[in-house]
């Protein structure tokens, strides 16, 4: 059912106005019959958007009973909260401030500066002691994407 879901995503995101749309995650739960399906865009994600795919892929899953008549059917964006997980995102959140959990554990913070389709540059504030100073100095890190198990925008006040 995910796969196709993510099929008639991948034709809505075909028409100029969801051009640049893009999934990010399905998650189904057959318990509550729920299907939740997270959206982001390059320009943003409106109220109005994910509306307008709710309603498109409402008229599929009525029409097929993929879920039988009763259902819940909601559409978003990921929201801040959860995780970054595509190569887009984070090009997308350059400039943003990010909390990083390696796969080994280690857990980094900084300012996203450069994303492509493999890894992600963070720049942080690394303090070390020498004697009795400590030197502050700003340190790029490139971190490969298959290193990361999650990451998450700081969001700062």
């Amino acid at each position: 059912m995910e796969a196709r879901i993510a099929d008639l995503l991948d034709e809505k995101f075909k028409e100029p106005e969801f051009a640049d749309c893009f999934l990010i995650d399905i998650n189904y739960s057959e318990k509550a019959n729920k299907l939740e399906v997270f959206i982001d865009s390059d320009s943003g994600v409106t109220f109005e958007k994910c509306q307008r795919i709710s309603r498109y892929l409402e008229s599929f899953l009525d029409e097929d009973l993929m879920l039988g008549d009763n259902y819940t059917l909601e559409v978003s964006s990921p929201g801040l909260s959860r995780p970054l997980k595509l190569p887009r995102q984070y090009r997308k959140n350059i400039g943003r401030d990010l909390e990083v959990t390696l796969k080994a554990g280690i857990i980094k913070t900084g300012k996203l500066i450069e994303a492509n389709d493999f890894a992600a540059t963070l720049e942080e504030l690394v303090v070390t002691k020498e004697g009795k100073k400590k030197k502050k100095e700003i340190v790029q890190t490139i971190i490969p994407f298959e290193d990361i198990k999650k990451a998450i925008i700081k969001i700062q006040f």
